[in-house]
């Protein structure tokens, strides 16, 4: 049982680790702005609209263009120097935004 609150505290130190502030993002989040618009709208239809959109999914997409798992031209030289507290703050960001 003792083992198992262990473990249980040390995953919720680690993911508190990793969350996101929606305010740093904003503060890293303005080259987003040109292809997704400054309120994460964008306007064209060739790029998707980020405000709303879930938190962990921007995270893990943001993540595998990073990572090469997922393939962009665009896409993947905004995200490759990244770190893992940059993208976590961008999808704090865009997900609070309505």
């Amino acid at each position: 049982m003792a083992r198992t609150v262990s473990l249980v505290l040390m995953l919720a130190l680690a993911l508190s680790a990793q969350a996101g502030d929606a305010e740093a993002g904003k503060a890293k989040a303005g080259v987003c702005a040109s292809c997704h618009g400054m309120d994460g709208h964008s306007q064209n239809p060739l790029w998707p609209n980020l405000a709303g959109q879930q938190e962990q999914y921007l995270a893990k997409q943001l993540k595998a263009f990073r990572d090469g798992t997922r393939s962009d031209p665009l896409m993947a030289p905004m995200a490759k120097p990244l770190s893992d507290q940059d993208i976590v703050d961008l999808a704090a960001y865009f997900s609070s935004l309505p």
